[in-house]
Parts: structure tokens; C-alpha cells; sequence
């Protein structure tokens, strides 16, 4: 079998963790417009559900980060899909209670929306699954530690790979389960099955990847205490003495030469597909009269093509274009794609989709790549941490944004998401002539 030449076994496991996670987001994801709709909500509600979970993954992810550095990635992980799972249980729960009118409300900025005891119990199990949500940027620290500067760029762009893949199975399987006659609650209840599959994944293939931490085996949930039990030892790397991972601030973290503006990249990034991510559901439901198979299908697509531009492309450019090349050749290429969203052509559509997911594939594991070559290793967990936060800030607000502004604008929504690729795009390339004039400089 010639599988594990394209996949190391060394990163497989943290892949395989990614993917499950992701899978079990996904599949809710085509489906949760419909959901909001059904139970009295708008598209004003559905950006203001959408950006709960941002908004507490944005205060919960620093602090989970940094508790990676200090207990172990290991720990962590668990910790996040044990929320996960109950965030799900929370969720299952809204469909069996009784849609209680809470309150109603009929505004020009809002539109028309009731709000009901189900809703609010969906926006609980958010708030609930964001605060424990750091396992992106846990995991992202996790393949860090384990990469070396020579497979960097491949491993992130499996890791990519892995999250489109997930993208890809998740829709599929919503559009499918949902027509069933259980509806939406059978892929909730798939959601939550698929959290409690990733913490056994977790639990027992998933080796430490902190040097310092010496508790490293299977995690024993009997005692709290226990759990967060954790003794460091002094680690000896390139010659240094390391104790403990540091208690880093965010002060501290933006001190390091060429964090602003990754991080800025980070904010822009995140917010140009927080507004697609708010639309296009809208989009699909009020002007192309989509079902959710239709969406489901769409989205399928996009990550389908990530998939194939995230492992085999980006393997094959590995040392050949740099990685701030291809964030931006991507940049640019999302920019356009972007402006064609605002076409309702079912085939500019798909070509709009198709370069969405080139640009995304060729741009985003090379970002994350150059961030984890930032800092030193003990800090990546408060690094990624820190920029999950900039991310999650940006989604909040572009999440509202887009449910607000499409109520006004429309399609029009996607060419501010193409303005702020190009933005991304103009700093990247004053960025990339910046640090050559220094390294002239400097010889």
C-alpha cells in the first residue's frame, strides 16, 4: 500500500484528529440556515449564531494555547472535543424542547425574526463549543513542534488537505442524511458520535509532542486533578537550557519581528470569508432557492478542489516557489474569484468556486506555514492561540456584517470580500519588497 509514502506516519495521527473534527463541524454547516429559518430565526439571526462561536473561540483559544505550551497538546485536544460533544448534546437538546416564543422582533436593521426557546438553546451550545474550540490553533502547534524546515510547508498543506477533505464528506453527508426522514437531527446526532470517535483518536494514537512534558501516555479522565497533573523537566535544545514552557502575553508575542503583520493577514483573511461564509447560506436559500443538498454539494466541490491543491499541488512546489509567493499568487487569486460570486451564472458560480478553492489551497497552508517558523517552539502554542484570536475576531464581526449587509446589498457582499483579498494581496507584496531591502542590508 503506498499510502503511507504520501502521508508520514509521524503526522498522520494529528491529520487524522483534524479531519475528524472537521468532518463533524461540516456536516452541520449546510444545514444550519435551514435550521435557524425553521425555528424563527432570519438571516440577521443566523450571522449573529454564526458569530458566537468566533467570538468565544476568540477568549478561549489564547488561553487554551497557552496551556498546550505549559500541559501538553495531548491535553488539551481532549479538552476541546469533550465541548464539542456536549456543545452537540446541547443542540440535539433544542429539537426536543417546545418552540416557546420568547420575543419577536420587526426592524429595518434586523428584519422580521422570532426568537424562540430552541434558538436560544442553539446559541448556548455555540458559545459552549467556541470557549472550548482551540483545536485549531492546538493542532496547528502540535504540527509545529513535530515538522522540520524541510517538510514545513508539505505537512501544512496536508493538514489543509485533511480539513477539505473533512469539507468535503461532512456537506456530502448532510445533503444525504438530512433528506432522510429523521431531517436534521440525524446529522447532529452523527456530529456528536464523530466527537467522541476524535477523543479516542486523541486518547490512544496521538503521541505527546511537547519535549518537556513527562505524562505523556493515556490520558486518565478518574481524577480532575490528575488530569491536569503535569511535571517538565529541563529540556536541552541547540544548546539552550529550557525549563517550563513561558507564560507569554500577547504584548510579548507581537514584539517578535514579522508577527504584525502575519497577524494582520491573519484578521483579513478570516474576515473576507466570514463574509462569504454569511452570504452565500443566505444566497442559496433567499435568490438561488438552493436545498440543502444543493449547498451541500457546492461546498463539496470547493473543498474537493482544495483537497487535490493542498496535498499533491503544494507537495510538488515544496522548495521550488516560497511561501510568500504563493500566498500572493492565492491572495490574488481569491480576490477574483470573489468578484464572480456576485454573478448569479450558475456556471460563473462554480467557476467563482473553483478559483475560490485554488486560491485558498495555494494561500492559506503557506501562511500557516510562515507563522510557524515565527518564535520559538515553547511559544507556538500561544502563537497560534493568539492568531486564532485574530481570526475569530474577524469572523465575529464579518459574520454579523454579512448577514446584516446582504440584507442590504445583496451579492454585493462578495466584492467587499474581493476588495479585502486585494488588500491582502498589496501587503503581502509591500511586506515581500520590505524584508529583501533588509536582507540586502544586511549582507
Amino acid at each position: 500500500m503506498k499510502f503511507p509514502k504520501l502521508v508520514s506516519p509521524k503526522i498522520f495521527p494529528i491529520l487524522l484528529v483534524n479531519f475528524i473534527g472537521i468532518l463533524g463541524y461540516s456536516i452541520v454547516v449546510p444545514i444550519l440556515i435551514f435550521i435557524v429559518t425553521d425555528m424563527g430565526g432570519n438571516g440577521f439571526i443566523y450571522g449573529i449564531l454564526g458569530a458566537m462561536y468566533p467570538f468565544f473561540q476568540f477568549i478561549g483559544a489564547p488561553i487554551l494555547g497557552r496551556l498546550s505550551d505549559r500541559i501538553g497538546r495531548k491535553k488539551v485536544l481532549v479538552i476541546s472535543q469533550l465541548g464539542t460533544f456536549m456543545a452537540w448534546t446541547l443542540f440535539l437538546l433544542a429539537f426536543i424542547l417546545p418552540e416557546t416564543v420568547l420575543w419577536t422582533q420587526s426592524t429595518g436593521l434586523t428584519g422580521s425574526y422570532i426568537m424562540t426557546l430552541p434558538l436560544i438553546i442553539i446559541f448556548i451550545a455555540r458559545i459552549f463549543d467556541g470557549f472550548t474550540g482551540g483545536n485549531v490553533s492546538v493542532a496547528n502547534a502540535y504540527l509545529s513542534d513535530i515538522s522540520t524546515d524541510e517538510d514545513r510547508n508539505s505537512n501544512f498543506g496536508k493538514m489543509g488537505a485533511s480539513t477539505s477533505l473533512g469539507f468535503v464528506l461532512g456537506p456530502a453527508f448532510a445533503g444525504i442524511l438530512a433528506s432522510t426522514i429523521l431531517g436534521e437531527i440525524l446529522p447532529l446526532i452523527l456530529a456528536a458520535l464523530i466527537s467522541l470517535i476524535a477523543i479516542f483518536v486523541i486518547n490512544t494514537q496521538l503521541k505527546e509532542s511537547v519535549p518537556c512534558v513527562v505524562n505523556t501516555g493515556k490520558i486518565n479522565f478518574k481524577s480532575f486533578r490528575r488530569f491536569f497533573q503535569v511535571e517538565h523537566k529541563d529540556c536541552y535544545q541547540e544548546g539552550e537550557l529550557q525549563s517550563s514552557a513561558p507564560n507569554v502575553g500577547l504584548k510579548s508575542i507581537v514584539k517578535i519581528p514579522g508577527i504584525p503583520i502575519l497577524y494582520l493577514v491573519y484578521f483579513l483573511t478570516f474576515l473576507g470569508f466570514s463574509l462569504f461564509y454569511a452570504g452565500l447560506p443566505i444566497y442559496a436559500n433567499t435568490i438561488l432557492d438552493w436545498s440543502s443538498t444543493d449547498l451541500g454539494i457546492f461546498l463539496a466541490y470547493s473543498s474537493f478542489i482544495m483537497v487535490v491543491v493542498q496535498g499533491p499541488v503544494l507537495t510538488r512546489l515544496e522548495g521550488k516557489i516560497s511561501n510568500e509567493k504563493l500566498i500572493l499568487i492565492g491572495s490574488l487569486i481569491l480576490a477574483l474569484s470573489f468578484f464572480l460570486l456576485s454573478y448569479g451564472n450558475l456556471v460563473v458560480l462554480y467557476m467563482a468556486n473553483t478559483l475560490l478553492s485554488i486560491g485558498n489551497g495555494l494561500m492559506w497552508p503557506s501562511f500557516m506555514a510562515l507563522l510557524s517558523r515565527v518564535g520559538t517552539a515553547s511559544m507556538q502554542g500561544a502563537i497560534q492561540g493568539y492568531g486564532n484570536s485574530m481570526g475569530s475576531i474577524a469572523s465575529m464581526f464579518g459574520l454579523i456584517l454579512g448577514g446584516i449587509l446582504f440584507e442590504f446589498l445583496a451579492t454585493t457582499v462578495f466584492i467587499i470580500g474581493g476588495c479585502i483579498f486585494l488588500l491582502i494581496t498589496i501587503f503581502t507584496w509591500f511586506n515581500s519588497i520590505k524584508q529583501r531591502k533588509e536582507v540586502k542590508l544586511a549582507t
